[in-house]
Formats: structure tokens, sequence, C-alpha cells
């Protein structure tokens, strides 16, 4: 009797956990792959996730969210994962890597730039402004997805994205000044300035006078 309680137990687990699998995976998935910025990563990431959360299906089931504790999940390995692929990109800077490197041909979408941008922010802001700017989660379902506090949500979504504008060159930062010595600007501002006698005309007249003054001496 015991044995049949218990395997009916089992198979009311394994139905519970094939629909939350049907239901979320796809969802999971999407996660990942933001957090990660690699969709073998992504899929990696997502069947590791439903694998912990069924080996932890008990305290999953009765958790007051289910799908805010496997994101949870989900948030832990892709931060595991991009801590490696971090380590990775800083020996590829020491090679003379950079972030100039990027191609930029009009076949690349501008979401390419947003989803490599999210992979170079920390992994407690990526998570914040993925799950509060994409899922539309509030500050408290975040919160309460990575088991921190409400204010750490705040300042942590705040700074991520600031950072993300920064990156992507969408802060508003790109201002209009003179460049050294009164001339062109070569940094983000595009100045031009003029001073007495440094344009091209004035050289010309400078060096005519010189050589009529050499000739009228001879």
């Amino acid at each position: 009797m015991a044995a049949t309680a218990l395997g009916a137990t089992d198979n009311a687990a394994r139905q519970a956990f094939g629909v939350f699998f049907t239901s979320h995976h796809r969802e999971l998935g999407r996660l990942a792959y933001l957090l990660s910025g690699d969709q073998d990563a992504a899929e990696d990431i997502t069947a590791e996730a439903f694998a912990e959360a069924w080996r932890r299906w008990e305290h999953v089931a009765r958790a007051d969210s289910p799908i805010a504790y496997v994101r949870r999940i989900v948030v832990n390995l892709a931060a595991d994962r991009i801590r490696g692929l971090t380590r990775e990109r800083r020996g590829r800077r020491l090679l003379g890597a950079t972030w100039s490197e990027r191609t930029l041909g009009p076949d690349v979408a501008a979401v390419t730039d947003v989803r490599e941008a999210l992979t170079r922010l920390p992994a407690g802001k990526r998570a914040c402004v993925v799950l509060r700017h994409y899922y539309g989660l509030s500050e408290q379902e975040t919160a309460q997805t990575l088991g921190i506090s409400v204010g750490t949500v705040k300042s942590q979504t705040s700074r991520g994205v600031a950072e993300l504008a920064a990156m992507l060159g969408t802060d508003g930062g790109a201002g209009a000044g003179p460049g050294a010595n009164g001339g062109t600007g070569t940094g983000p501002g595009t100045g031009t300035g003029t001073s007495t006698g440094t344009g091209t005309g004035g050289r010309r007249r400078t060096r005519a006078g010189a050589e009529g003054r050499r000739r009228g001496r001879g």
C-alpha cells in the first residue's frame, strides 16, 4: 500500500514537472540566452536548470512562485558561465582584442550590439536589467527571483542601464567641442576652431612674403 502511494506521488510529481517544463521552457531559454549571449550556452544552461529543478522539485513545487525559483537557478548558472567568459575576454584583451573590433556592417542588426553589450555588464546588473526591462518583472518580483533587496534591484538596474547606454553611445555624451589648439576635434565632439595664421592660405601668404623680401635684398 505504501509503495502504491509512493508511486502515485511520484507520478503526480512527474506530471506537474512536465506541465511546468512545457509552460516555461521557452521563457527560461530566452532568459538564459539574454544572460549568456550565446545560443549553445543558453541551451546548456536551460537544460541544467531544469535538471536542477527536477532534483529540487519538492522545494520548487512548494515555493510561492516556482517560476521565480527556477529563474534564479538560471541566473546563477548563467553567472557562473559568464565569469568564465569574462576571464577569457580579459585574456583576449591582453592579446590586443578590443571593443572596437566588432563588426558594424549594415547587415548586423542593432539588437546584436545590445546583446553583446549586455554580456559586458557584471552578472548582477545584467540580471536586473534583463528581468526588469525585458521580462517586465516588478522590483519586488526581481528581488524575489534574485534573492536580493528591492533597493539593490533599483541601484543595480539604474547603473546597468546607464552602463549599457554608455557602451551603445546613447547617453548623450557625444557633445561638440573644439579640438586642441583650435583645430578640428578628434574625440566624440566635432568642433572646428580657427586661429590666426594657421590656415593653409595664411601659410602660403607668409611664405610668399618671405620670398619677396629675400629677392628685394638680392
